[in-house]
């Protein structure tokens, strides 16, 4: 596992990452979701992948962990009016994160790579699959969807919490999180209040922005609809959803998995949002499994 390292990757923008494994391994780019810094890529998974050949690059997307903050404001309203479909300018777009992916892919000299994503980072890659379709070995897409507003949505309970300002301090935002990975997380594969208020706590020690999660929010709302276009991939693909899961429904994966051609599915009883220890042997085969198909 290396030091944090960091990476200019464009429009004054600087990318913190890290890498596990033999840098002569099948290079690996993992790409976390909404809020998430690197960290929510567990060590341990990724020392799992790279025990199996991959070398693995976790990174920090910008407005999260020690990446570059963006200095432009969103409020509420703007998101209240993208989520009800109304016209909100967003200060940057699901391409502008995916070209941070594809620069950074550059700095690392790699002119392709196996991409993976959680949630929004799934969205990342597939928009890295159908605009930079050259730099992409592999793709697999984690509790994630295709960015039609008719599959993949929230559960309506959750969507208030997602909204709520959040009072600040480190205890505060311990407090919300436990909370909140405690209704979303997987029902079948519990974390523990301990394991959750230790990751919050060092998400908010690397830096934690609340404005910053609220332009991610703004970049999702306004995503398109890749359906048509993920029709076009020809690339090896999986695809992972958990049938539990709150904050993404299951349909926003199998809606994936239909759109890219060959793709397969993976749907997993009792998993949440997010990517429990006990699932951790069975994604890492199957990812292997997907990236051999590359060849």
């Amino acid at each position: 596992m290396s030091e944090e390292l960091f990476a200019p990757v464009g429009n004054e923008v600087e990318l913190c990452y890290q890498t596990f494994g033999d840098p002569d391994g099948e290079p690996l780019l993992l790409v976390m979701g909404l809020g998430g810094p690197m960290n929510w890529w567990d060590e341990d998974f990724c020392r799992l992948l790279a025990s199996t050949g991959f070398f693995v690059v976790r990174y920090d997307n910008r407005d999260t962990g020690r990446s570059t903050r963006i200095k432009a404001r969103v409020t509420r309203g703007q998101l209240v009016r993208a989520f009800s479909g109304r016209k909100a300018k967003a200060p940057y777009s699901m391409s502008d994160l995916a070209s941070d992916a594809v620069a950074l892919m550059d700095h690392l000299g790699w002119e392709s790579a196996h991409v993976a994503g959680i949630s929004m980072g799934g969205m990342i890659v597939q928009t890295i699959a159908v605009e930079h379709p050259k730099r992409v070995r592999s793709l697999t897409s984690i509790m994630s969807t295709t960015g039609r507003r008719t599959v993949g949505w929230q559960d309506p309970r959750i969507i208030p919490a997602l909204l709520a300002p959040r009072k600040p301090g480190r205890e505060s935002y311990v407090e919300t999180s436990v909370a909140f990975w405690g209704v979303i997380g997987s029902p079948e594969f519990p974390s523990t209040p301990e394991k959750l208020a230790r990751r919050a706590g060092e998400t908010f020690d690397r830096g934690y922005s609340a404005s910053g999660m609220m332009r991610q929010m703004l970049a999702i709302l306004k995503q398109e609809d890749r359906t048509h276009r993920l029709r076009s991939l020809r690339v090896p693909a999986l695809v992972i959803h958990g049938n539990a899961d709150k904050m993404v429904h299951v349909s926003g994966g199998r809606s994936t998995a239909a759109a890219i051609p060959g793709a397969e599915l993976i749907t997993i009883d009792g998993m949440g949002h997010d990517l429990p220890p006990e699932l951790w042997q069975q994604v890492v085969e199957a990812m292997g499994r997907t990236a051999d198909a590359a060849g």
